[in-house]
C-alpha cells in the first residue's frame, strides 16, 4: 500500500498499530459529507417526478418516490436524499410549505443542492453546520445575478450595448452610457448578459442580439451577472437563472396583504372575470370604506394569486371563498395588478418570484424607527447647537433621502440618505431633525404634511435641519431655531448643488 511517498506492508501481528491502517481510519473519520448539484429541466406539461416529504423521526426535506427515468432521476436525485438549497437559496430550515411553494413557482428549471440521507443524518449528529459545509463546497465569488428592468431615456435611450466575449459563443459583455438608463437600473460595466426579455442569449450571435435589442420599444428586462461570478457558475456547471436573481427597478411586484377580519367581514368582493388579456382570473373588487381591505391597501381590480400561501389559479370561486372563511379572523392574500401579471407572463416568470410583504416591511421600519428614537433619547449632549440650512436640487436619485417619524407623533427626521444623491451633497445626515421645509416650520406637523410640502417645492428644496442629539436639546430648552442671521446663513449653512 502506498500513501503519499511512504510504502507500508501489512503485518497481521502488528494489527491496529500498523501505520497504514491508522492513517486510513483517520482519513475516513474526517471525511466531509458530499454535496451534489442537481439541475432539473422539464418540458412544458412534464413533472419533476419526485415527492418532497417531512417524515416523523427524521430531519430535513426528504426526496421520495423518485420515478425511474424521470427528470429528477436523470439529474442524479436518489430516494432519501435531503434538499439543502433551491436555486442557491438555503432551505433546510425553511418551513416545508414554503419550500414546496418555491419549487412550484420557479418554472421549468431547478437547481437543487442535495445530500445523501445517511450523510445528512451523520452530519447533524456530529453538530456540523450545513451552511458552512455549503460554503466550503462552493468556495467564494458566487454572487447572485441581477434582474434589471431598463426604461428608455428620451435622450440617451437604453444606455446599453453588448460586446461578444472572445472565445465564448453566446457570451456578451455589457457596455454602458455613464449615468444612463441601464446604469440607473442596476446594470454594471463589464457585466455579462445572460438573458433578455425572457430569452437566453447563449445561442445568439451578436447580430441576432443587436436585432433583438432594436425591436425593443420603450424598455427591456435583462438578467446580468458580474464576470467573476459567471466564471464560478460555469466552473460548477451551475445554470444562471432568473429565479436566482436579485430584482432591480422592476415595474411590478406581487404583494402579500394581511387582513384582520372586522365586524362586517374583510370588506371586499371577489369576482371571476375575464381580463383584457383574454384569461379568466379571480379579481378583487369594491373595497368598503375604512374596511380591513382598504386599510391594508387593497386596490380595486387586483388579481388574486394566493390565499394563505396556496395558489388559487386552479380553484373555482366557491373553493376560494371557503378557504377565506376557514381562515378565521385573519387571512393573507397575495395579489398583483393585471398589468403586473401581463409583465411576468411575457417574461415567462412567476409573478410570485419577487413578492413584497408590505406588512413585514412596515414592521421592520417600525423597529428601525423605534431603535433610532431610543438613540435620540439616550444621546443628549450639553452643547449649544445651531441648525443647518440645506439646499437641494432634484437629481437622478430624486432628492436622495427618506423621511421618517415616530408613529402617531408630530415631527420628522431624515431616516435614509442615498449615496451620491443631492441629500448627501447638501450635508443631510441620518437622524437629522427637520425644522423647516421651504421656510415653513414643520416641527408640529405629521409626516404626511411634511411630504406634501416637499412635493409642492418642485425640483428645488430648502431644509432647515438640526443634528439628532441637538434636536432633543432644542425641544428641551425651547431654543428658537429660526434665529439665524442672513449672513450666518450665507456663510455657513447655504449649500449649492452645481
Amino acid at each position: 500500500m502506498l500513501i503519499g511517498n511512504r510504502k507500508f506492508t501489512f503485518n497481521p501481528k502488528e494489527g491496529i498499530d500498523n501505520p497504514a491502517m491508522v492513517i486510513t481510519e483517520e482519513a475516513e473519520s474526517e471525511s466531509t459529507p458530499s454535496l451534489r448539484l442537481c439541475v432539473l429541466k422539464r418540458e412544458e406539461g412534464e413533472t419533476y417526478s419526485f415527492y418532497l416529504r417531512l417524515e416523523n423521526g427524521r430531519e430535513g426535506h426528504i426526496f421520495r418516490n423518485v420515478v425511474s427515468g424521470g427528470v429528477a432521476d436523470r439529474s442524479g436525485i436518489r430516494d432519501g436524499d435531503r434538499l439543502l438549497e433551491i436555486n442557491n437559496c438555503f432551505v433546510d430550515d425553511v418551513p416545508h410549505p414554503e419550500v414546496a411553494a418555491m419549487i412550484r413557482m420557479v418554472g421549468n428549471q431547478l437547481c437543487l443542492l442535495v445530500m445523501d440521507g445517511k450523510e445528512y443524518e451523520q452530519a447533524l449528529s456530529q453538530g456540523q453546520d450545513l451552511r458552512n459545509l455549503i460554503r466550503t463546497h462552493r468556495g467564494e465569488g458566487l454572487k447572485p445575478p441581477r434582474l434589471c428592468h431598463i426604461k428608455k431615456d428620451p435622450v440617451s435611450g437604453l444606455g446599453i450595448s453588448f460586446t461578444p466575449v472572445e472565445g465564448g459563443k453566446g457570451r456578451f459583455s455589457v457596455s454602458l452610457v455613464p449615468g444612463g438608463a441601464a446604469s440607473k437600473a442596476g446594470v454594471c460595466k463589464g457585466d455579462r448578459l445572460v438573458w433578455m426579455n425572457g430569452a437566453a442569449v447563449s445561442d445568439l450571435s451578436h447580430s441576432a442580439l443587436s436585432r433583438m435589442l432594436k425591436k425593443c420599444r420603450d424598455c427591456i428586462t435583462i438578467l446580468v451577472i458580474d464576470s467573476e461570478s459567471e466564471q464560478s457558475y460555469i466552473k460548477q456547471r451551475m445554470p444562471i437563472l432568473p429565479s436566482m436573481a436579485v430584482p432591480y427597478n422592476l415595474p411590478y411586484r406581487a404583494r402579500k396583504l394581511h387582513l384582520q377580519c372586522g365586524p362586517e367581514g374583510y370588506g371586499f368582493l371577489l369576482r371571476l372575470e375575464k381580463t383584457p388579456s383574454g384569461h379568466t382570473h379571480h379579481v378583487l373588487r369594491e373595497m368598503d370604506k375604512d374596511s380591513p381591505a382598504e386599510r391594508e391597501g387593497m386596490n380595486d381590480g387586483e388579481i388574486l394569486l394566493e390565499v394563505n400561501g396556496e395558489l388559487v389559479e386552479s380553484l373555482d370561486h366557491d373553493e376560494i371563498v371557503n378557504k377565506v372563511k376557514l381562515s378565521g379572523q385573519q387571512v393573507t392574500l397575495t395579489t398583483i395588478t393585471p398589468q403586473g401579471l401581463d409583465f411576468y407572463s411575457k417574461l415567462d416568470l412567476s409573478p410570485l418570484l419577487f413578492c413584497e410583504d408590505e406588512s413585514a416591511e412596515r414592521q421592520k421600519e417600525d423597529m428601525i424607527l423605534s431603535s433610532l428614537t431610543e438613540e435620540l433619547l439616550k444621546n443628549e449632549m450639553d452643547v449649544t447647537w445651531k441648525p443647518r440650512l440645506c439646499s437641494l436640487q432634484k437629481g437622478p436619485l430624486g432628492f436622495g433621502f427618506n423621511l421618517g417619524c415616530i408613529p402617531h407623533k408630530p415631527g420628522t427626521f431624515i431616516s435614509q440618505v442615498a449615496f451620491g444623491g443631492s441629500g448627501q451633497s447638501a450635508g443631510l445626515c441620518v437622524g437629522d431633525v427637520v425644522l423647516e421645509v421651504n421656510g415653513q416650520n414643520v416641527e408640529e406637523k405629521n409626516l404626511e404634511d411634511v411630504i406634501m410640502l416637499v412635493k409642492e417645492g418642485g425640483h428645488f428644496l430648502s431644509l432647515l435641519v438640526m443634528d439628532k442629539t441637538a434636536g432633543n436639546d432644542v425641544r428641551q430648552t425651547d431654543m428658537a431655531p429660526r434665529d439665524i442671521s442672513d449672513s450666518e446663513e450665507d456663510d455657513k449653512y447655504e449649500v449649492s448643488i452645481l
